[in-house]
């Protein structure tokens, strides 16, 4: 009978995060916009991740859910 799980390690690429999560938006991660030079509206704020700026609503963050702006290619991503 096969078994039905491999008992090799994964490899693993080396890459780490130090967000909370691996897609989502989280409170620890605002900045503040104002030292950019950015005006957003009262509902958006910035935030930065291990790679990149990005732009999203206040109602994205700590839910738990994966947010677009993070991890997709967007206009929302900022360089400095």
């Amino acid at each position: 009978m096969a078994k039905r799980f491999s008992t090799k390690q994964r490899h693993e690429t080396g890459r780490t995060i130090t967000t909370e999560s691996w897609f989502g938006s989280h409170a620890s991660m605002v900045v503040d916009h104002k030292e950019y030079d950015l005006e957003l509206s009262d509902n958006e704020v910035l935030l930065k991740d291990d790679t990149h700026f990005y732009v999203t609503t206040k109602d994205r963050l700590d839910t738990g859910i994966a947010d677009p702006n993070r991890y997709a290619n967007s206009k929302a991503t900022y360089v400095p």
